[in-house]
């Protein structure tokens, strides 16, 4: 099947608009619709994408993820739909990422998801339901160990790392993954990804919560993560470089309109918080009963 006959669409989970339009700036040129979601949660926004009839193909892109080269992803692409991939992503451990968490996961800063194939078994009900544990021994047999790197931590008991570990689980069990190799960059965070052929992608900068928060208050959040701004905008810099494009340029009014939207993403994402915390309170008292 040719790409030209299938509907696509980048889908990008934001919550810093200054990055998301940083982002976007590698990809909006290439002819498909942008979507940008907010104030959605880490689980949610793959459901979103999954409701949206109007696209069989999703291009998941991190608001700090940055493409370096648009036709490794298309390669990819073709490759997903040739073989009948519903995902195609970077383990969320034993890789060259920030985490050590499962592998079967998919970190979500980069995907392709065949929603076709996805929904054909997909409910919020069979994703809540699926019993990791019951499955978990023939899914790590299956899992490819050459995606477990020398020295990388991983852990495949993990299963509430993020709130998308449950969809991701269920997805792996009932389709098809196509787990990607990554390096890092030498910034020591950045994971560079590629695709089937061995060609980078894209670049994923890691930390971007703290991309609009001043240096001297991150220690305080958390004490590794040091200056990320400037790193993050270097990165930013060298994708730009690479793709021959010039980064875009933000006036007042664009930095206004930063302002305000970041204003309006807390003023939602306070409550989400505060709403979920009997949920983490319950979790933590659980886990240390066991």
């Amino acid at each position: 099947m040719k790409i030209s006959s299938l509907r696509i669409k980048f889908f990008c989970r934001s919550f810093d608009l200054r990055l998301y339009l940083l982002s976007k700036g590698l990809y909006e040129s290439l002819g498909y619709e942008c979507v940008r979601l907010t104030d959605q949660s880490a689980d949610g926004y793959f459901y979103t994408m999954l409701e949206d009839n109007s696209c069989d193909i999703a291009i998941n892109v991190d608001e700090d993820c940055f493409i370096t080269n648009p036709d490794a992803v298309f390669s990819l692409l073709e490759y997903v739909i040739e073989r009948g991939i519903a995902n195609a992503g970077c383990p969320d451990g034993g890789g060259w990422t920030t985490r050590g968490g499962n592998p079967i996961i998919t970190n979500p800063f980069f995907n392709i998801f065949d929603l076709r194939i996805l929904r054909e078994k997909f409910s919020v009900n069979n994703v809540m339901t699926f019993d990791y544990l019951m499955h978990k021994t023939e899914m790590i047999e299956a899992f490819p160990k050459e995606m477990l790197y020398e020295g990388r931590k991983f852990n495949f008991d993990r299963i509430d790392y993020e709130p998308y570990y449950p969809f991701f689980l269920w997805q792996a069990n009932n389709t098809k993954t196509l787990y990607l190799h990554s390096k890092r960059h030498q910034d020591g965070w950045t994971t560079m990804l590629y695709n089937h052929k061995g060609e980078e992608m894209c670049r994923h900068t890691w930390l971007a919560r703290f991309y609009s928060v001043p240096s001297f208050l991150v220690k305080y959040w958390q004490a590794n993560a040091g200056k990320q701004k400037q790193r993050i905008d270097s990165v930013i810099n060298e994708s730009y470089a690479i793709r021959k494009l010039e980064k875009p340029k933000f006036g007042f009014g664009d930095k206004f309109s930063f302002f305000i939207d970041k204003i309006i993403r807390w003023m939602i994402k306070i409550p989400q918080r505060v709403a979920g915390w009997p949920k983490k309170i319950k979790k933590k008292i659980v886990a240390k009963q066991k």
